[in-house]
């Protein structure tokens, strides 16, 4: 038999195994966690963009550029690295003070405004896993706020017991505005964002007729605000009187467990996250899909109720008015988007959130930056999340579910191919 007669004999190709390294390395870069850090590091740098193009110094020494570039690139680095510098200051560490209990002030107010973003963003999340979009975080703070802070109010108890009752309060409201949504969906299919959206006015000018006219009203008074929240019914300082840090964020620490619990070993979370799925395939496993979305909503309502009695009795103790929300209930839609809706990834979010607020201000004081660049930071964050392809891009990560290498050829593959 000749050379030419010699049969070749083919076989399937045999992918190299990859290296562990190499496998735990692609878990990373594919992962969702990559992509939320990513997408904040990218909103910095279009930040830093937008702070060296408005600054007054860097457009001063753009109109000598070509004669003197240098001037240009050392005013940038200046406004950025200020704008930053300030920025961490004010939110995590001032290195200009005296000692270390003057210097940890601004972390305590980072977490001090993150406190109700995380509640906030706690219950967004909730919701997200079951599968209904709840942007309805403004009205069910505001009944939670309005309920509970009557209760601190206008009633007479005990320290401790007058505390708890207004918690209670406060978050039994929120979970009765974010039920009623529940109920709506599961009774007649209304859209949970046409109804939170309409809940969210209801709320509004309702809170808003109550603190005019209603029983929210402070006597003799003509400002649209309520009285102001009795002692007994107000949370402890955690680290005395010099710190705004206030019992509130041991609750949320709570809830994230609470929530971490509820979604991941309990059989109800694990019937909103099959809801959140696939409802058909759940309902046809003997889930009570209708029932899974009222349930889902008065928790998620009850977790965002908690951020709104947490501004009366935590932060507005002197009285709140119709805007006691300030916006943390779209802000919370933020929060649980960066942390991937995972109770988590959601408080470190609120903490990041949380760190932007009380950062921005001392910011803007020390270098003039305006408070608007970290809205457009925190809106380009949102952006990123939702365009995964275009961070991957930017950063030539792997794409989730491709091949890690191009499979090696065996040797009869290779005498085949000649």
């Amino acid at each position: 038999m000749s050379d030419s007669q010699v049969p070749v004999t083919t076989t399937t190709p045999v992918p190299e195994e990859p290296g562990r390294w190499h496998s735990a390395f692609r878990e990373i870069t594919t992962g969702s966690a990559i992509i939320s850090v990513l997408a904040v590091v990218l909103a910095l740098v279009v930040g830093a963009i937008m702070i060296g193009f408005t600054n007054s110094d860097v457009q001063d020494s753009a109109g000598y550029f070509f004669s003197r570039p240098t001037d240009m690139l050392s005013a940038i680095w200046q406004a950025v690295s200020g704008a930053y510098s300030a920025l961490f200051q004010g939110s995590i560490y001032n290195f200009q003070r005296d000692n270390f209990a003057d210097g940890i002030k601004p972390l305590t107010e980072t977490l001090t405004f993150a406190t109700p973003l995380i509640a906030a963003g706690l219950g967004v999340a909730l919701g997200f896993r079951a599968g209904m979009f709840n942007i309805g975080g403004r009205g069910q703070m505001l009944i939670a706020a309005a309920l509970g802070g009557w209760v601190a109010f206008a009633l007479d108890l005990p320290y401790g017991i007058h505390l708890v009752a207004a918690l209670v309060a406060g978050v039994l409201g929120g979970a009765l505005w974010g039920g009623i949504v529940g109920l709506l969906k599961a009774k007649t299919g209304a859209h949970e964002v046409i109804t939170t959206i309409m809940l969210n006015y209801v709320a509004f000018y309702l809170v808003s007729y109550l603190l005019r006219d209603g029983f929210l009203k402070t006597p003799g008074s003509n400002n649209p605000k309520s009285p102001a929240s009795k002692d007994t019914a107000i949370f402890p300082d955690l680290l005395g009187s010099n710190y705004n840090l206030h019992l509130g964020f041991i609750l949320v620490i709570g809830a994230t467990i609470f929530t971490w619990w509820l979604l991941s070993r309990s059989n109800l979370g694990f019937q909103f996250r099959a809801v959140g799925e696939n409802p058909h395939a759940a309902r046809v496993a003997g889930m009570p899909v209708e029932r899974i979305y009222v349930y889902a909503m008065l928790i998620s309502g009850g977790l965002v109720g908690l951020a709104g009695i947490n501004q009366v009795l935590g932060t507005s103790t002197s009285g709140f008015g119709a805007s006691i929300d300030s916006s943390i209930g779209f802000d919370a839609i933020t929060v649980a988007l960066l942390g991937r809706s995972k109770p988590w990834g959601v408080f470190a979010a609120g903490i990041l959130f949380g760190a932007f607020k009380a950062g921005s201000f001392t910011m803007q004081a020390a270098e003039g930056v305006p408070v608007d660049i970290i809205v457009v930071v925190q809106a380009l964050i949102v952006l990123f999340i939702a365009a995964p392809p275009l961070v991957r891009a930017i950063f030539h990560l792997p794409t989730p579910g491709a091949p890690s290498r191009r499979p090696r050829l065996n040797v009869s593959q290779e005498v085949a191919a000649k």
